[in-house]
């Protein structure tokens, strides 16, 4: 299948970009990695009248970590991140999430931004955003804004990405020491889109009982769901947590729907599942040596 008629513009800088975007408003899609774009392109499921391939503007696929989180450009390709030690280091958890996502050779050119301004709530990287209270950067010729992960997802494949605006980066917060994360999903096939996912982030306090416990649930509703579970967990060491007691709460702070691939009730059960293991696995990486765990 070939896409619609649009404009094509190859902006060179930043300011290019913002003003190709801000001139044809509404119209217009940004092209970064192009593998969740040019699909729904092809599929006819996106008409845009102008393309803006931003991928001739300089300095967007930095990758910047330090102890307060990573920073991560809008042309940063999933592979970038994943490779980087230093991302890895700062926060484990988008090194294990994005070695979910899809295959080799679309991390090598999708982007870490473009799945966040796509907001599919199968995907992996919202769900990591979503857990760890991040923000996406917005920049339009009115300025720069920055809009944390609740009121960043609005819908399903809606985002708070306004007519004009280009979301040139990402930020993805450090945790406190002591803390460990996860992600545990389940596809039909290796690399196809999760029938469930769960990413966990647990802190334990100096005497390594569970201090703070969240996951983010994928494809149990329009936008990644959080559910905080620290009560139902601590304070007490993982070993002696109510791991059964922890599955009911994530089952019933999720609201799934059914499709052909899985009943509402399927995946409702499996994310308590999932969530059970991975916050098993991310209290027993906080601990370190896993005495505790």
């Amino acid at each position: 299948m070939k896409p619609p008629p649009f404009a094509y513009h190859g902006p060179a800088t930043l300011g290019e970009a913002l003003g190709v975007l801000a001139e044809v408003g509404p119209d217009g899609k940004v092209l970064a990695g192009g593998q969740s774009l040019i699909p729904l392109l092809n599929m006819r499921l996106a008409a845009p009248a102008h393309l803006v391939d931003i991928n001739r503007v300089a300095g967007l696929a930095a990758v910047e970590a330090g102890p307060d989180g990573v920073r991560v450009g809008a042309l940063a390709r999933h592979a970038a991140v994943e490779r980087s030690a230093a991302a890895a280091a700062a926060q484990p958890l988008l090194r294990q999430a994005l070695r979910l996502v899809a295959h080799p050779v679309i991390r090598n050119r999708g982007t870490v931004v473009g799945s966040l301004v796509h907001a599919d709530p199968a995907a992996e990287m919202p769900a990591v955003l979503a857990l760890l209270g991040g923000s996406v950067r917005l920049a339009s010729l009115r300025g720069e804004r920055e809009v944390g992960a609740a009121e960043f997802f609005t819908g399903p494949m809606e985002s708070a990405v306004r007519p004009g605006e280009l979301a040139v980066s990402s930020f993805f917060p450090a945790l406190p020491e002591r803390s460990g994360t996860a992600f545990h999903e389940v596809a039909r096939r290796h690399g196809d889109y999760a029938v469930g996912g769960v990413a966990a982030a647990v802190t334990l306090d100096d005497d390594f009982r569970i201090a703070a416990a969240k996951v983010a649930c994928v494809s149990v509703g329009p936008v990644p769901a959080v559910v905080d579970v620290t009560a139902v967990c601590g304070p007490r060491p993982a070993a002696s947590a109510d791991w059964d007691a922890v599955a009911a709460a994530v089952r019933d702070g999720v609201d799934p729907e059914g499709d052909i691939h899985a009943t509402a009730g399927y995946r409702r059960h499996l994310t308590g599942v999932l969530a059970v293991r991975a916050l098993r696995d991310a209290a027993r990486v906080a601990s370190r040596d896993g005495e505790a765990a």
